[in-house]
């Protein structure tokens, strides 16, 4: 038999589980019971559904495979899961972390975690400052990194921040949620802790919220989330926990198509009158093309792009646009459209906003699985009224 390293697809079929050894079910049954008997006081393998559960066990090995890493959490939502990380770095520490990160993340860090935990974070954009070193404190505990980001998708390069860090000390935390672990691998790259919002492409049909923390090799980190993930319980539900299981299982295929529906309408967006600018790593055009192509295998299905209008006009292409859905979030099987200054990054002020280049003409799209041609004529017919 050979004993060679499982391949991505065959991974997300077969890793975390094999046949339910009761019944024969090719499928992991789901286990809602929230308490479990125990032989003895104090002698069982599963005590209390908050604490550890047979479902989110099965979950959170087939994560710590996809991602390469040793140990992995799954969470109730992706914040949930940033929450737990930084409350395991304690407090009174210094972030440095990527500009252009989700509004929810900077929401979360300047508005929570700096008043609460006195943490002090430092934003930087690192596809341009060579001089982010400098940066680095006596208390940087981590370095923050979203790649591909949100919505600018800038990229930033792993194994360059990785061999530039000389303190041992200072944890490189990527958020691959648009990436997805088929398209990247951050650990393999260098980083010590990959964060997921599994809500996106981990789920892939918009139907299940969830988070999930995967690190490398660090057993006392390990013990720490473990810890306040029983603590502070914020746990997904068995039945969540099985939907990302069986969606998981399509990861790789789905993805193909993602990656492969962006590739065409990001090339079809890039030369019309309409729009002013497309960003996406696929695009040969893109700054970012170069470091996507040496640290992912597929560019992913997340483009922003600018229109040639006021806000006025952006307000309208997305009111009339078809087959793309206005609605915030993104990885689903189907094309989501939206507008983050009003949306997804509301919660950072304008000035902000208009520093980093989230203009009132930015348009984010989350390529979706159906027919490009179909996703085509809906962009031709929407940017038309414009």
């Amino acid at each position: 038999m050979s004993h060679k390293k499982k391949l991505f697809n065959t991974k997300v079929i077969h890793s975390g589980h094999k046949e339910d050894t009761e019944t024969g079910a090719v499928m992991p049954p789901i286990h809602l019971s929230s308490t479990f008997k125990q032989k003895s006081p104090g002698n069982f393998k599963y005590e209390y559904g908050r604490t550890n559960n047979p479902t989110r066990e099965i979950l959170e090995k087939l994560l710590g495979e996809i991602e390469e890493g040793k140990f992995a959490f799954a969470f109730s939502s992706g914040m949930a899961a940033i929450n737990t990380l930084t409350d395991a770095l304690n407090k009174d520490f210094h972030v440095i972390c990527s500009d252009d990160v989700y509004g929810g993340t900077r929401r979360i860090f300047d508005k929570i975690k700096k008043i609460n935990q006195n943490i002090e974070i430092t934003y930087t954009d690192f596809t341009k400052e060579d001089n982010w070193p400098g940066l680095i404190k006596e208390n940087t505990k981590m370095i923050w990194l979203e790649t591909p980001s949100n919505p600018l998708l800038k990229l930033v390069d792993i194994k360059k921040i990785k061999n530039e860090i000389t303190k041992d000390n200072i944890k490189i935390v990527c958020d691959n949620t648009f990436a997805s672990p088929y398209n990247q691998q951050p650990l393999i790259l260098g980083a010590d802790v990959v964060l997921h919002s599994s809500t996106k492409y981990l789920g892939g049909h918009s139907d299940v919220i969830g988070g999930a923390l995967i690190i490398k090799d660090d057993n006392s980190l390990a013990e720490k989330i473990k810890y306040l993930q029983n603590a502070v319980g914020s746990v997904p539900s068995p039945f969540d926990c099985y939907m990302l299981i069986r969606s998981i299982k399509t990861l790789a295929v789905r993805m193909e198509k993602h990656n492969s529906n962006a590739k065409i309408i990001s090339q079809f967006l890039n030369t019309h009158d309409k729009v002013t600018n497309v960003r996406y790593p696929g695009l040969k055009t893109d700054p970012n093309h170069e470091i996507a192509k040496l640290q992912m295998s597929g560019f992913g299905g997340i483009m922003s792009i600018e229109l040639n209008t006021n806000l006025s006009g952006t307000i309208k292409f997305l009111e009339n646009i078809k087959l793309f859905t206005l609605a915030e979030s993104l990885g689903g099987v189907e094309s989501l459209i939206e507008h983050p200054a009003i949306m997804t990054h509301a919660s950072i002020d304008k000035a902000t906003r208009v520093e980093l280049g989230i203009s009132d003409s930015l348009i984010r799209l989350s390529i979706g699985i159906e027919d490009s041609e179909d996703l085509k004529n809906a962009l031709v017919d929407a940017l038309s009224l414009i």
